[in-house]
Formats: C-alpha cells, sequence, structure tokens
C-alpha cells in the first residue's frame, strides 16, 4: 500500500538515511537492534520540538531505569495543539462526539482545533491561578466526553500530573486509586447516563472530596443539572466548568523536561491496591505516535480523511489511546454511553450506527464487543452507512478466528478486499502495544499481524540457570520485551527505592520485561513478517497432567457454540492431589446446559485441545466476573475457590459487574461445605 504511512516512513528512511528494507521483519529487525537510530528517526520524522537540544537517545538502556533523550523539552499538549495552525486542520475538527441521547436523535457534535485550543488554554490559566503547578495531581472522576479530554490537555499543559476515574466506579475503588497519590484537585460530574438510566453521583463525589484531605478545590461538571454538595469538613473551594474555560486569559503549553511526569494511571486492582504507574510526556508522545500513526494507520485528517475512535470508558488504558489520536492531528471520536443500548433491550448496533454519524475511518472496541455483536445476531452494513469505514481494531482479550470471520463477513470491503483488522496487544503498564497491525502486510484470522517496531519482544521458556529463558519461534513462551521503550513507566508512585516496580515485571528474568501473557510468534517467510498468538495470562494457565496451555485456547473452542455467550476456566491444582478444572458458561437466553450440551462442550474441547483439557465439571452461572477494562478475573475466581477470603482477593468497586461474584463467593461455600 503506498499510502500507508508505514510506507511513507519507509520512504523517508531510504531517502534521508539512506536505509532500505526488503520486508517488515527486516525494518522490525533494525529498529530493535538500533535503539538510538530508530527512536532519533521518530523524533525528526514527526518534526518533535524542544527548545534545547538532546545530548543522547537513549542515555542508559537499562531496564528498569533507562534513560531517554536527555536534555530534550517536550509537552504531550504542545504536541497536540501545534496542529490547530497547521494546514490540514482548516474544516477538520479535532474532536466529534455525541452521547446516547444525541445517537437518538440522530446528532453528533464537533470541537473546532481553535476552539479546543482556547478551551485548553483558557483551563490551564484558570488551574494556574488557583496554585496548581508543575507535579501537582489532579485528579478526574468524568466519562467520556470532550470536557475529560480538555482537562487532560490543561493539566498536561502547565506540568500538573493527570489521573482519572470513571463515574461508574464504586468509591472504594477511586479512593484506592486517587489516596495514592495525594491530590489537589478534583474534576467531577454529578452523574452520568449509561443504558439508558441516569445515575447520580453526588454522593460518591461527596465521600471522595471527604477521604481526600490534600483537596484544596473541586470542580464540577453537572453533566445532570445538578449542583454538587461538599462535605462540611471540606476545606476545598467549589468552581464551575464552565466559568473555568470561559476566560479570555489563555496559556500556551510549558516546556518540561522529557522524562516529567504526565499522568497516573492503574493496574486493574482486583487484587490488593492498584499500582500507580507514572508515565512521561516525552515517552508517551513518541510510543503514539509509532503506534496511531505507523501501525494503526491514522494520519492528519485533511490528508486521508481518518476519524478515529476506539471505544473506551475514561477507566481504561484505551481511553488515554484514544485521545492519543490528537497527537498526530488526526480527528477523534468519542461516544459517551453503553455500546449495547438500553437496559433490558440490547442494542448491537448502537456503536455501529455512532460510527456511521461520526464517518469514522478507524473503528476500534475490545475483542468482547465483537463477540457480543456475533452472539447477538447484529448486521451493521443493514443498520448503518458504513462507507467512510477502512479499518477495525481489537484489543482487551484475543480476538478469535470467529470474530475475525464475523467482521468480515459482517462489513463492507475496502477497494474489492476484506476490511484491515488491526489488532494489538499491550497494557496500560507502558501505556502502549507490543504486538500490532500494519497495513501493509495480510491477515490472517486468529493471528495479529506483526511486533511492534522498536519493541524487542519475544516468547521465552522458563529461566535456565543463568536466569534467562531461551527464545522460541513457532512455540508458546512467555511474553517478555528484551530492550527498554519510552513509555515504559518511570516509577510507581511512592516505589522509593523501585522494588515494587522490579517485582511486577522484572522478577522472572533479571533485566528483562515479563508482561504476563503466554505467546505464540509465527513466521510467514513469504509475507517477510513474523505474526502473533497471545494465549492469555500467564499467571492463569491451565496446567494439566503436564501439558500446559493458555485459557484463551479453551474460550476460542467453547464460545464457538452458539449457545454459549461467555465463558471461565481455571485450574485448581492442589498438592498431593490431582488437579480439579470447573468450567463456567454462560448461556445464551432459551438454552438449557443439559446432557446433550454438556457433551457437545467437552467433546468441542476434547477435538480443539486434547483430552486432558476436558473440565471435571461444567457449570452454568449469571455472569462471568469481569474488570473494568473487560478481562476474564482468572486469577481471582481460582483464588477464591481455593479458600482465599473474598474480600482480599475480589475488589467490587474495580469491576464491571460486580454482582458477578456473588455465585462464585456462594458456590466456594458450598466447595468449602464439601
Amino acid at each position: 500500500m503506498t499510502s500507508a504511512q508505514l510506507t511513507r516512513f519507509q520512504h523517508w528512511l531510504q531517502t534521508t538515511r539512506g536505509l532500505a528494507f526488503p520486508s517488515y521483519d527486516a525494518l522490525w529487525q533494525w529498529s530493535v537492534d538500533d535503539l538510538p537510530g530508530f527512536w532519533q528517526a521518530i523524533w525528526t520524522y514527526f518534526d518533535l520540538q524542544s527548545p534545547t537540544p538532546h545530548t543522547a537517545v537513549l542515555a542508559d538502556a537499562r531496564m528498569p531505569g533507562a534513560r531517554w533523550f536527555p536534555g530534550a523539552q517536550v509537552n504531550y499538549a504542545q504536541q497536540v495543539l501545534r496542529h490547530t495552525d497547521s494546514a490540514h486542520a482548516a474544516g477538520h475538527p479535532a474532536i466529534v462526539w455525541t452521547d446516547e441521547a444525541g445517537l437518538a436523535a440522530g446528532q453528533v457534535h464537533a470541537l473546532s482545533w481553535p476552539e479546543l485550543r482556547r478551551q485548553v488554554g483558557a483551563l490551564a490559566a484558570s488551574l494556574t491561578h488557583l496554585g496548581v503547578g508543575p507535579g501537582d495531581r489532579v485528579v478526574a472522576f468524568l466519562p467520556n466526553r470532550p470536557e475529560t479530554a480538555v482537562a487532560f490537555l490543561a493539566c498536561a499543559s502547565i506540568g500538573a500530573i493527570w489521573s482519572v476515574c470513571s463515574p461508574d466506579m464504586g468509591p472504594v475503588a477511586v479512593l484506592d486509586r486517587f489516596r495514592q497519590i495525594e491530590p489537589a484537585v478534583l474534576i467531577a460530574t454529578d452523574g452520568y447516563t449509561f443504558g439508558g438510566v441516569a445515575h447520580d453521583r453526588r454522593a460518591v463525589v461527596a465521600e471522595l472530596v471527604a477521604a481526600l484531605p490534600t483537596l484544596q478545590h473541586v470542580v464540577q461538571i453537572p453533566l445532570q443539572g445538578q449542583s454538587l454538595d461538599l462535605p462540611t469538613t471540606s476545606t476545598a473551594a467549589l468552581h464551575d466548568w464552565v466559568m473555568l474555560i470561559a476566560g479570555n486569559e489563555t496559556l500556551a503549553p510549558a516546556w518540561l523536561p522529557f522524562d516529567h511526569p504526565l499522568w497516573v494511571v492503574y493496574s486493574s486492582g482486583t487484587t490488593g491496591l492498584p499500582k500507580p504507574i507514572v508515565h512521561g510526556h516525552g515517552g508517551i508522545v513518541l510510543e503514539a505516535l509509532k503506534l496511531g500513526v505507523l501501525h494503526n494507520d491514522i494520519g492528519p485528517s485533511a490528508e486521508t480523511g481518518d476519524r478515529f475512535h476506539w471505544y473506551s470508558s475514561t477507566g481504561w488504558i484505551m481511553w488515554n489511546c484514544q485521545v492519543a489520536g490528537l497527537l498526530g492531528g488526526t480527528t477523534v471520536c468519542l461516544f459517551d454511553g453503553s455500546p449495547g443500548g438500553p437496559h433490558g433491550a440490547p442494542d448491537w448496533s448502537t456503536l455501529w450506527r455512532f460510527a456511521a454519524l461520526a464517518r469514522c475511518s478507524f473503528f476500534g472496541a475490545g475483542a468482547a464487543f465483537y463477540a457480543s455483536c456475533a452472539k447477538a445476531g447484529a448486521q451493521p452494513q443493514q443498520q448503518a452507512d458504513l462507507s467512510a469505514l477502512r479499518a477495525v481494531g481489537s484489543t482487551g482479550s484475543p480476538l478469535s478466528e470467529d470474530g475475525y470471520r464475523w467482521i468480515w463477513q459482517a462489513l463492507p470491503q475496502v477497494d474489492g478486499r476484506d476490511i484491515w483488522i488491526a489488532c494489538i496487544s499491550g497494557g496500560t503498564d507502558f501505556a502502549g502495544a507490543f504486538i500490532a497491525g500494519a497495513p501493509t502486510l495480510p491477515v490472517t484470522a486468529g493471528e495479529m499481524q506483526c511486533r511492534c517496531l522498536g519493541a524487542r519482544v519475544e516468547a521465552w521458556s522458563e529461566p535456565g540457570p543463568d536466569g534467562r529463558g531461551r527464545a522460541l519461534i513457532d512455540e508458546v513462551g512467555e511474553l517478555v520485551c528484551t530492550a527498554p521503550m519510552p513509555s515504559m513507566p518511570l516509577q510507581l508512585w511512592n516505589d522509593t527505592d523501585g522494588q515494587r516496580l522490579h517485582d511486577s515485571y522484572f522478577d522472572m528474568y533479571p533485566g528483562v520485561w515479563r508482561h504476563g501473557d503466554w505467546i505464540r510468534l509465527v513466521p510467514h517467510a513469504d509475507a517477510g513478517a513474523t505474526g502473533a498468538i497471545i494465549y492469555g495470562r500467564s499467571d492463569a494457565t491451565i496446567n494439566r497432567h503436564g501439558v500446559r496451555m493458555g485459557t484463551a485456547e479453551l474460550y476460542r473452542a467453547v464460545e464457538a457454540l452458539p449457545e454459549v455467550l461467555d465463558s471461565l476456566v481455571v485450574d485448581l491444582e492442589y498438592l498431593g492431589r490431582e488437579s480439579f478444572m470447573p468450567l463456567f458458561v454462560v448461556l445464551r437466553e432459551g438454552a438449557v446446559l443439559d446432557d446433550a450440551l454438556q457433551a457437545r462442550l467437552k467433546a468441542t474441547i476434547r477435538e480443539a485441545l486434547s483430552p486432558r483439557h476436558v473440565p471435571n465439571v461444567v457449570l452454568q452461572v449469571p455472569a462471568i466476573p469481569r474488570t473494568l477494562s473487560g478481562k476474564k478475573m482468572e486469577l481471582p475466581v481460582k483464588k477464591l475457590l481455593l479458600g482465599a477470603d473474598p474480600a482480599k482477593v475480589m475488589n467490587r468497586d474495580a469491576m464491571a459487574n460486580a454482582a458477578a461474584v456473588d455465585w462464585f463467593v456462594d458456590y466456594a461455600a458450598r466447595r468449602s461445605a464439601g
């Protein structure tokens, strides 16, 4: 594809650096062998600005502790707002958005680049007048709307450190996060609407304010039209959002050191306190431009007409990924609401209708969304005009082969070819991707296209005597990254000696990032690329009779049956006793887990995996417990069934569906009682 952003980058490398690569794998190999050369090329290609030169690209390559671009000064907001004066910004909005009410009325709203700059500059000036400065923490309790993006960019502009939680999260989960970083400012809404139901969150906000003694200011955004009432015990001042962004005074983004903290994001927090992960301005800008422009192929709007949407709540790292489209000058499309329609009357055409209204060219969502659409028999082409769509992204969990096939069948072709499916796999931990798509490579159902440029990803065996693993090709191993990336964490908040950071990612292989996923790298000599398959979390592995298997393989087989909407499996291993492996299934309405269906389930697993992986028992459950980011809570369920205290392994406020836990708690109690 000569028009692809990746192709343009390769042409630029050839004409300016004399570097030509016969295949994607050759390009990838150079990008990880010459890290300074590659990341300097990214800096130069995207014309990143700094008032002072950097003295090196990679001054120290240790993991953890790598030092990137010392001497350089950057600002995330500056990189976004510079597009306001670019030729491509004229006539193209920065943000297109709507909510459930707007979608029902067939309306989308637009925020122009000049208005985005004005609002960000005005809020930055107001925050400065309130005494907020570099390093102060500003936290938000907001849904996925333009106000949230404006607030984030204003904080980045003045060097304040941003952190956000979705308003559907419970107070315990929010406080588990915000308490750790001692914020000075809270920006909050009175409520939100989801699935047609309005949720009043004023009492939750009051609880947050009462429990955060470091707060000096609270900014209210009354999305439900009701003012916040602060507890009398709080000394924080209450401010109105509209007034803060209405002023004529604006403030331009400040130049900050390359590794100045940008935000704090959190691990899922399903067991114990979430890890507060700190990323820096420079590393995030570089990683986001590489991933968004080169891998996802989204460019400035006037060049390609790109409009980028990735459905997410603000509590998931994909919100950060979605907003990062602005870094490359692309229009981003935000939807505030339920992807599955109103409560009690599921409508899986909702997001597709939004994509049509917003004229999205790139549409992203979690893999579970596509599975739900397929199970519900959604027909996007019959329900919406998707003629602008040319690419579909997926993440959160592995997209099954059936998921690929459903997308190709359900969505329109582009230039006579199946729509491009760009799956990514990465994490909150480094706010980026290890595995992603490339528009120049073929797509194989059930497989991600390539390892990301600049990410030295390998599949490793278990550690040998020297503490290192053996690199595997076409075999399942631990996903590791053996060289640093600029967006890896600067630190974990309050982890003064770095021990928690080390234990989280570098405990198994010293000096090597272990991500906690099972991966198989699949060479394709004819395409000149190495694909990848993710098999689920390595800490939730099925180890039946000495045969290790990722849970994702079993889910792909089980959830292909039309009766099964969702599933979860755990392998309960006991010292000195044979393991016990239950399979939990959520069935389509009207389906019954009778002997015939049980037999089909077990036969499917036996054929797809092996006789060793047939579960001891199959149990029907109302719902599968999931984290806020949609991941199945395999390890907490496993610990629960092995006798752990539910309160210690299941943080209900950090879940997407806390009520799902009740069945498993009851089942664990019945098992314990014999």
